[in-house]
């Protein structure tokens, strides 16, 4: 060997320590993911999420950890499990709905936390504003409680007779319900409907607050947008449709039998999401990450549930329809 060739392997072996040192920096990153159901029902959100995040560069179990919790609309559990991801001491919380972002607020004040799915989040004070959120709170899908409002218009127009409505919400998992009924009290006047709130903790109550809307005509049902009555949507729609009363709610009721929906595509916004939590690995702060809302809707009609409610759609309804079943 001569003395250039030595004094390259000579460089080359001292470089190993530095290249075996800079694979060692790189250390595992930890991401804790709390949702509000069972995991049957938010595993397509969860799939979305961990997809995204992949894309972005984090994938789960090469460079980041993502550890989920489903807290099945027990709020016990939102509790118990939002002490068990804090102690995990994560990078960064994923929180969907208000009960696991609440859950979670209380555990911590310095791990960023990026949400999904939150009615208000300035209103009910969880964030400064949805332009500057200050403090380890930021996310996406901020919810309208004035659109609240649409959907009585949405009802009234394809099952016209209606002039009494029911709101069927769990008051223990949506602390947030408050918004949407007083949206949907100040709009219903203008259309003649009168709003009668119907909290509901079971299958038992869910019957129970249904069965009272049936004795007169002109009854109609609107379900809150929450992981509790998306869980007990079967109970919802089999009362609904034993005493023929339209249902409006998000996109799982038209899908499972009720009348319509007008909501957002709540998988995407957890891929959406994804890039907040990115941010947050590569050192951004929540409080410099603006909230951002909901910006595309999609009705959702079943045909087959209006016609066998004896409801005829109107044309151009099914013309701006997304999607219609039949």
């Amino acid at each position: 060997m001569n003395r250039r060739q030595f004094i390259a392997v000579l460089g080359g072996a001292a470089a190993w320590p530095l290249a075996g040192h800079a694979q060692q920096s790189e250390r595992m990153r930890r991401v804790g993911v709390l949702m509000p159901g069972p995991e049957n029902d938010w595993r397509a959100h969860a799939t979305a999420f961990a997809n995204a995040l992949g894309r972005l560069g984090s994938s789960d179990g090469r460079n980041v950890r993502i550890e989920y919790r489903y807290a099945a609309n027990d709020p016990r559990l939102f509790k118990t499990y939002a002490e068990e991801l804090v102690g995990l001491a994560p990078d960064a919380l994923l929180a969907t709905t208000p009960p696991a972002l609440i859950a979670l607020k209380e555990k911590t004040h310095t791990i960023p936390i990026v949400f999904v799915l939150v009615v208000d989040p300035v209103g009910m004070g969880l964030v400064q504003s949805l332009a500057h959120p200050g403090g380890n709170i930021t996310g996406f899908g901020a919810l309208d409680p004035p659109m609240m409002g649409k959907w009585l218009q949405l009802l009234k127009e394809v099952a016209p007779n209606v002039t009494r409505v029911s709101i069927i919400f769990n008051p223990d998992t949506q602390p947030y319900a408050r918004f949407f009924n007083s949206a949907i009290e100040a709009a219903a006047p203008s259309m003649e409907i009168a709003v009668t709130l119907a909290p509901v903790r079971d299958d038992t109550a869910i019957q129970e607050a249904i069965a009272a809307q049936a004795p007169e005509p002109g009854g109609g049902l609107v379900c809150l947008p929450a992981s509790f009555t998306g869980t007990h949507r079967d109970a919802i729609i089999a009362a609904a449709a034993l005493h023929g009363l339209p249902l409006i709610g998000v996109e799982v009721f038209p899908r499972a039998g009720g009348l319509m929906s007008y909501w957002y595509d709540a998988v995407e916004l957890h891929a959406e999401a994804a890039s907040y939590i990115d941010r947050i690995l590569k050192g951004a702060t929540p409080a410099d990450l603006p909230v951002q809302q909901a910006t595309k809707y999609s009705l959702i009609i079943n045909l087959k549930t209006a016609r066998e409610l004896g409801l005829t759609v109107p044309p151009s309804m099914l013309q701006l329809a997304d999607e219609v079943i039949e």
